[in-house]
């Protein structure tokens, strides 16, 4: 079931996207709800400045379970910013 808490939980983990299709899903079910609306506007142009993001990269982070996982996302992180 798609709901505002839902939502927030994944937007404090940073998927906001996923927060994004929730809220949405939420206002065409109840387009009153101030909260989504709100939630919406705040988190509007995400897909548009994320669109190339690496969907394989964002599955092993959510994934990963050990040290050497860890070791292996850390040097892909260091990578992009060199």
């Amino acid at each position: 079931m798609q709901t505002l808490t839902l939502a927030n939980i994944y937007e404090l983990q940073g998927l906001k996207v996923e927060a994004l299709d929730i809220y949405k899903e939420v206002l065409k079910n109840d387009p009153s709800n101030s909260d989504a609306k709100i939630a919406i506007r705040r988190l509007s142009g995400m897909r548009k400045k994320f669109l190339n993001v690496n969907t394989q990269m964002k599955d092993f982070f959510l994934k990963m379970d050990d040290e050497i996982e860890i070791n292996e996302f850390e040097r892909w992180l260091l990578r992009l910013w060199n």
